[in-house]
């Protein structure tokens, strides 16, 4: 595999803007734009407005675009200004789960994930805690989840949260699935969760920071303590990280809320470590990588290849069984992808014992970690652990 192209883009642009300031930076861009903020225009097709993260969304109109450089170069609300990238589901198409592969782990009652972190035997159940899995949606109508508490919302034009695609799915069968289905193994980490199935990327598996950024403010407007992000953009060697997206997840830990998202799969070991993708290698976001049932790290796992994008902790993320949109119902699937929900879950079980958030449940999260016998650059302080 060859490094990436740069990092496809919309054409758009995300704004920061200085978070004890919004207002008179929403004053600023409504002026810039052309119209005033306060007429209830926010949220058109030339700006979005995210107020719990003090961060814009604007058109790539070229003298739109001029106006928001020139606000960001002067002292003032506006602070920073990115192209807005394209980000995908990171699941690995290249080599299908084999079942094969776990046939020595006893799946019987659970997965072979679950008994990896520990929540076979853990107490906790994800109760009272709010998770945000933010992916392609959710399979309204799958029978294992029945009864269960499910916050919806869909943040892709034109697509309900419907889930056409699977991965998201998935995702949330792994962080906060059932551990009793009517077809077994138990599949769901945090199985008494609050679920909260936020639609960003759409039924072919593709979205827009834009719709990320929809989907965080929407979690931590809602009170969830962990956000659980299986997506993103591989980048080559080098590429800054997003200063916008660290600039969000340090506000979105100082009010309690912490992300976790998914390295990439972009490697092809042993030849070649490629660098976490965009937005884990923020140093702000939780950046999860994938081992195996052999607990070995898996061959596409994308790792701290460079000094900017670092893994914090890893996660059973081959030959994962998870839900899957019907009439399927469940599929096995492989990538960082399916290691980040298992982090995501167990986050939700160590908030729901110690009562944790934000910077208190990252470090409790990384801190119990199981240290494994492979490089620190692959699986940064090890495998998450259930309380």
């Amino acid at each position: 595999m060859t490094e990436p192209a740069e990092v496809e883009t919309t054409g758009r642009f995300l704004v920061l803007l200085q978070e004890d300031a919004i207002e008179e930076g929403l004053a600023e861009l409504g002026a810039i734009a052309g119209f005033n903020p306060n007429t209830g225009e926010i949220g058109s097709d030339t700006l979005q407005v995210f107020p719990e993260l003090g961060v814009a969304v604007a058109s790539g109109d070229p003298t739109l675009l001029t106006g928001l450089n020139g606000a960001a170069d002067r002292p003032g609300p506006v602070q920073i200004v990115e192209p807005e990238r394209v980000v995908h589901a990171f699941q690995d198409d290249a080599a299908p789960a084999a079942e094969a592969e776990v046939q020595a782990v006893d799946e019987s009652v659970l997965t072979w994930g679950l008994q990896a972190v520990g929540a076979d035997v853990s107490t906790a159940t994800g109760k009272g805690v709010k998770i945000a899995v933010l992916d392609t949606g959710w399979e309204k109508n799958h029978p294992d989840f029945t009864g269960r508490s499910i916050t919806t919302q869909s943040f892709i034009a034109g697509e309900d949260v419907q889930d056409g695609h699977g991965h998201g799915t998935h995702c949330i069968g792994t962080s906060a699935g059932p551990r009793k289905p009517a077809t077994l193994p138990g599949y769901g980490v945090a199985y008494e969760a609050e679920i909260f199935a936020g639609k960003v990327l759409s039924n072919a598996g593709s979205g827009s920071d834009g719709g990320i950024l929809a989907g965080i403010d929407w979690a931590i407007t809602n009170g969830c303590a962990v956000i659980s992000m299986s997506l993103g953009a591989d980048v080559p060697a080098g590429t800054p990280y997003s200063q916008i997206y660290e600039t969000v997840a340090q506000r979105a830990l100082a009010k309690g809320t912490l992300i976790i998202a998914a390295s990439g799969n972009a490697s092809t070991r042993p030849g070649r470590i490629a660098p976490v993708g965009h937005p884990a290698r923020c140093p702000s976001i939780i950046a999860v990588a994938a081992i195996d049932v052999n607990r070995a790290i898996a061959s596409f796992s994308s790792g701290s290849a460079d000094k900017i994008g670092q893994i914090d902790v890893c996660g059973p993320g081959v030959d994962v069984h998870s839900s899957f949109k019907l009439p399927e119902k469940y599929r096995r699937l492989r990538g960082t992808s399916m290691a980040t929900p298992h982090a995501a879950g167990v986050a939700v079980l160590i908030a729901e014992k110690t009562g944790a958030r934000g910077y208190e449940l990252w470090a409790r999260l990384v801190g119990t970690a199981l240290r494994l016998p492979l490089a620190s650059t692959d699986i940064g302080a090890g495998l998450v652990q259930a309380p």
